[in-house]
């Protein structure tokens, strides 16, 4: 069903391609304004879902993707730019993929899925990520411009972040599956 919260997601994915349009003309100022309307569509669509009681099936589903398109799309297109370490990069992709494959896992092994609700911990890694992404946009607009060296610390936090974050939720995953989960769980 397509309600004002799951609207709110597609215009998030449709902000995809015009930011990454955006990053790799240059044009770091208006790739930032649209990566942080991005992200206010994401606190959006989540609190009008609550408050509303409009969650749906398909939101459930396609606000994590819109979430996963836009990050994983950014770290890319950073890092091909040299604008965040590759190994940044690769860690994001991989915990990611791990995730989905985790999910996608669960249902062909159980018969079901697992519910992929969201930790604390992953929760802080998509801050951190997404902080990480806005201070490179500042710097390279020129806009409070982060230095190197707190740069430097702020992609070590993030991928360390990443790891950990990755690894829990794996074990999350296995305490699931050897719980004997139920349907619905």
């Amino acid at each position: 069903m397509l309600n004002v919260p799951n609207t709110l997601t597609l215009v998030r994915i449709f902000c995809v391609p015009l930011f990454l349009s955006l990053v790799t003309d240059g044009d770091y100022r208006a790739a930032l304004v649209v990566f942080v309307l991005a992200g206010i569509t994401d606190g959006l669509d989540g609190a009008l879902a609550r408050l509303t009681n409009a969650r749906t099936n398909l939101g459930a589903h396609l606000d994590p993707a819109a979430d996963k398109l836009l990050l994983t799309s950014t770290y890319i297109a950073l890092a091909i730019l040299g604008d965040v370490p590759a190994q940044l990069m690769i860690l994001v992709i991989v915990r990611d993929v791990v995730i989905l494959g985790g999910f996608l896992l669960s249902g062909a092994v159980v018969g079901h899925y697992m519910e992929m609700a969201p930790s604390i911990l992953g929760k802080g890694t998509t801050c951190l990520q997404i902080f990480a992404v806005v201070a490179v946009l500042m710097t390279r607009a020129g806009w409070a411009p982060v230095s190197p060296v707190n740069l430097t610390l702020l992609f070590f936090l993030t991928g360390l972040a990443t790891i950990v974050s990755g690894i829990d939720y794996v074990l999350r995953g296995i305490r699931w599956y050897q719980a004997g989960p139920t349907p619905g769980s």
